[in-house]
């Protein structure tokens, strides 16, 4: 990822957790369960969260594997992950977190049960890279979802879309003092791959079965992965 964006969550980590909350209107935990139950983590497994943020997808697949299973989270941002690991001291100490680029991950091939991606690959500089990187550390058989904003294909849900990034998104960041921070979401929407183009970019890096579930009137998307 590129060190503007890097700059930016390291610039918003101390409110991150509240602007989700506010901008989703808490709908982002619902969308988080959706994505750890498409990976298919269970009981046992080591699994990976990349982008992980402040933690949340993190915790959830904790719960999911269990005191036997593992979980890692990776991020580019330190100020993300030390909150990260601040929240997890008490109920999920055994989180490992790591400081990593999703572009080189410090992994070995096949070590993952399982993995997820919340709000991480729309800004990755090299999506068929991070892609493929991804397939590298997963073993045979298993799968990731990945969960990120979208444009919705249909124009009226997209003027919607518009609106609510101008007519409370920014505001809300601009009382923060946050403006430029979050001024970079629309142009990224703008850049990012349709999920069918997504789909495409799996099947090209190896994956043997991809599927983009649109949720939120196709305002949000899960692209569910699986490495034969």
């Amino acid at each position: 990822m590129s060190s503007e964006i890097r700059a930016i969550f390291n610039r918003i980590a101390p409110v991150y957790d509240q602007l989700n909350d506010w901008f989703s209107l808490g709908q982002h935990r619902i969308w988080k369960e959706m994505t750890v139950k498409w990976s298919a983590a269970k009981p046992g497994d080591t699994t990976l969260d990349l982008c992980c943020g402040s933690g949340d997808l993190s915790f959830r697949l904790a719960r999911c594997v269990g005191r036997t299973g593992q979980v890692y989270g990776v991020d580019f941002s330190p100020q993300l992950l030390e909150i990260a690991r601040e929240r997890s001291q008490s109920q999920y100490p055994r989180i490992n977190w790591v400081e990593a680029d999703v572009l080189d991950l410090p992994f070995e091939d096949n070590q993952f049960d399982a993995a997820t991606m919340g709000y991480g690959l729309r800004n990755v500089t090299d999506i068929p890279r991070s892609l493929k990187e991804l397939h590298r550390v997963l073993k045979t058989g298993t799968k990731a979802a990945i969960l990120d904003f979208h444009r919705p294909s249909n124009p009226q849900r997209q003027a919607f879309q518009q609106w609510y990034l101008d007519n409370l998104v920014v505001p809300v960041a601009n009382y923060l003092g946050l403006k430029e921070e979050y001024a970079y979401i629309s142009p990224s929407l703008d850049r990012f791959p349709t999920g069918k183009k997504l789909v495409e970019i799996a099947y090209q890096v190896g994956f043997a079965a991809a599927t983009h579930y649109p949720i939120a009137n196709g305002m949000m998307g899960v692209l569910v992965i699986t490495k034969a």
